[in-house]
């Protein structure tokens, strides 16, 4: 799995090939989340701040 970045404990991934539409993978703690890249949240669940640190993390490196 490529990583991009690493911060406050969250993992952020994307695999090559994946399934559309276009996302990100958030890894915190146990869980996982996926996000397009608007920041919304597609599918798994994240704790609220991990949730706001990884939306300020996609809008800061569109």
């Amino acid at each position: 799995m490529p990583v991009i970045s690493r911060f406050y404990g969250i993992l952020i991934a994307m695999y090559f090939l994946d399934h559309n539409p276009p996302h990100i993978h958030a890894k915190y703690s146990g869980y996982e989340a996926l996000f397009d890249f608007n920041g919304n949240m597609i599918e798994g669940f994240l704790p609220k701040r991990a949730v706001k640190l990884v939306q300020e993390w996609v809008f800061c490196n569109r």
